[in-house]
């Protein structure tokens, strides 16, 4: 082990440590026991035998000694690995970091330790040991890497775990900021109910709630990607079964301990611990997540497995097959080839902007009903809400599209709509563009915390997971009704923008989210019947390749059916008026004569006009939304 790698392991086992100390402080309530910063009751030292004081003052010391070992790192970074930028930037980024959660730390002192602040502090702490375990890790493997390894699927599920766990914590630091522990006496029920009623206190309550559903959520990611490690060849496993083996126990133990704070009243013991406990989770799954990427950088192009990522060739059962050729059909791209434009274009490509602005429309009139107001047309904090969750949920779509292109470089190769998108034409490198979708993941959930709130940024990245898992990777190239059960990623933008305005989810926002829901399997199956030879060519199994055009004409008339009545219902859930019930059954009709004459003329060309229309058909009726609040007119 050589010495960056050692005084890194050693910073990222002291920032832990500064984490458990830090939730002692709180659990014992010591927080304020040096109320002046950085100094302790106007002294370097406290002269004082009581133990609060010592107890912050000790935190604080141990956040010193971390900002020296910080600089440490920085400068063997730069001495020994000055070429090798993805060492020597996050060791300076650690850096940065220990300022910012020093300089938190004194808000936070001034605020009481109460409010935003105190999540602020543990996020950034979390950031800061995330990026001391991947330095830890990266120093471990060789300064050259192959230009090209092995599928990076499984590491995608590992990010995926590691971002979960990362946004439980905040999820939980919020109930400790919002005083909404003990709220719910009665775990794992809430006051004898399975959804509380939200009605005497509803932030905490929410608060509370949120925490206990996103423990589910992130629980049961946890545990299939520990499964799926169990999957991988053995060249890829080396530490990351046991991390994330230790991490699912861990999680365990974590439930129970939350239950044990609610029990015993938040002792000191069950605060301090849950907070460990979390901390350990967070590096576990992180760690075997990073080493999961550079293990299968390693591993170069194995042969074919089965299950294992799909690649250009035939099909069985539903699934293609691997085949080097496979692989190797995305060739790197070259770094001189085209201008700074070209690449930057080909990366703006990656994100599929067309399929943003559609799913942005749906974002904005879902805000406007939340509050029955017009946030956009007045400069001041609603219309930079709106704008600042249309950036996110920009970024957010653009992550999951950019990971969607390299995850089917493959079969984009092989069609003839997609064979022009930059992986297929070698303008930009897989392993970049995989980066690249990550990368904007990260800032969307980090730009919708801080402008929006936490359960925005939450819906916005299990709408990547939703899109790139359940979707990409699991139903695409594996059944017919892929688009079906893979449409609720695209149906969640509406519910976005609710809970950004009103931080919950309420039911007409459900109506929205089940609209968009029924929506897809028409719009995407009319696009489908045009294309079923590029997927038939493909492999993949869309419902006119599998089931032929007149069963698939015939499901897009239901699904149509269903989308009409909902969005009647909706004007009675909803409580809208004239405008929109008016307009809704108009465009309904349409929608319905379009789906009607593809199911009886069962041509290309009614497939592409129903494609047309029902992009029109969205826009028009959530544009219907907003102007029926702008302009209310009761039935």
């Amino acid at each position: 082990m050589t010495r960056f790698q050692r005084l890194a392991l050693t910073t990222a086992v002291a920032t832990y440590l500064l984490v458990v100390i830090g939730a002692i402080v709180r659990s014992t309530g010591s927080g304020m026991g040096c109320p002046d910063w950085p100094l302790c009751h106007g002294q370097i030292i406290p002269s004082t035998t009581d133990h609060h004081p010592w107890l912050e003052w000790f935190h604080r010391f141990i956040a010193m000694v971390i900002g020296f070992l910080a600089v440490g790192v920085a400068v063997l970074a730069w001495r020994g690995y000055r070429n090798r930028r993805s060492i020597l930037w996050p060791a300076l980024i650690a850096v940065v970091v220990v300022v910012i959660q020093a300089a938190l730390g004194a808000v936070t002192v001034a605020e009481n330790n109460a409010g935003d602040t105190v999540t602020a502090h543990l996020a950034t702490a979390m950031i800061l040991l995330g990026i001391l375990v991947y330095l830890a890790i990266r120093a471990r493997y060789p300064d050259e890497l192959p230009p090209r390894g092995a599928s990076q699927r499984f590491t995608l599920l590992a990010a995926l775990a590691a971002a979960s766990i990362y946004a439980l914590l905040l999820f939980g630091s919020h109930v400790t900021a919002t005083g909404a522990a003990l709220i719910f006496p009665d775990w794992p029920l809430f006051d004898g109910r399975l959804i509380p009623s939200f009605t005497q206190y509803p932030a905490a309550q929410m608060a509370q709630f949120l925490h206990r559903v996103v423990t589910v959520v992130a629980g049961l990611i946890l545990l299939i990607t520990a499964w799926a490690a169990m999957r991988q060849p053995r060249s890829r496993r080396g530490p990351v079964v046991a991390m994330l083996h230790a991490a699912v126990g861990l999680f365990a133990v974590q439930i129970l301990v939350g239950a044990a704070q609610i029990f015993t009243s938040l002792s000191d013991w069950a605060v301090a611990l849950h907070v460990a406990l979390a901390a350990a989770i967070w590096a576990l799954a992180l760690g075997a997540a990073i080493h999961s990427y550079y293990l299968a950088r390693l591993a170069g192009r194995p042969a074919p497995e089965p299950g294992g990522e799909p690649a250009a060739g035939g099909s069985r059962g539903g699934r293609i097959d691997v085949g080097p050729a496979g692989l190797s059909a995305c060739a790197p791209a070259d770094p001189g080839s085209g201008g700074l434009g070209a690449r930057i274009g080909a990366y703006v490509a990656l994100t599929k902007p067309r399929v943003i602005e559609l799913l942005l429309v749906t974002t904005v009139p879902a805000m406007v009903l939340a509050t029955r107001d017009v946030p956009g047309i007045r400069v001041g904090s609603w219309a930079m809400l709106v704008v600042a969750t249309l950036i996110g949920g920009a970024l957010a779509a653009g992550s999951a599209n950019a990971i969607n292109c390299y995850l089917d470089r493959d079969i984009d190769e092989l069609m003839v709509r997609t064979r022009r998108r930059p992986l297929p034409a070698h303008e930009v490198d897989p392993e970049n563009a995989l980066l690249f979708g990550l990368t904007l993941g990260v800032i969307s959930f980090a730009w919708l915390t801080l402008f929006a709130n936490l359960l925005a940024a939450f819906l916005a990245l299990l709408a990547i997971a939703f899109y790139v898992v359940v979707y990409t990777l699991w139903l695409k190239r594996s059944t017919p009704q892929n688009i079906v059960i893979g449409g609720a990623a695209g149906a969640l933008p509406p519910v976005i923008g609710w809970a950004a305005v009103t931080g919950n989810i309420a039911l007409p926002a459900l109506f929205l989210f089940l609209i968009v829901f029924y929506w897809t399997p028409p719009h995407f199956w009319a696009l489908s019947v045009r294309l079923s030879r590029d997927y038939a060519a493909a492999g993949v199994p869309m419902l006119p390749v599998v089931k032929g055009i007149p069963e698939t004409s015939r499901q897009i008339v239901l699904y149509s059916v269903l989308l009409v009545v909902l969005t009647l219902a909706f004007a009675v859930i909803a409580q809208m008026g004239l405008l929109y019930t008016a307009g809704a059954v108009l465009l309904g009709a349409l929608f319905l004569r379009q789906a009607w004459m593809l199911w009886r003329d069962g041509s290309g060309a009614g497939a592409v006009h129903l494609y047309r229309f029902s992009i029109t058909y969205l826009t028009l009726l959530f544009a219907l939304i907003a102007l029926d609040v702008l302009v209310p007119i009761a039935l």
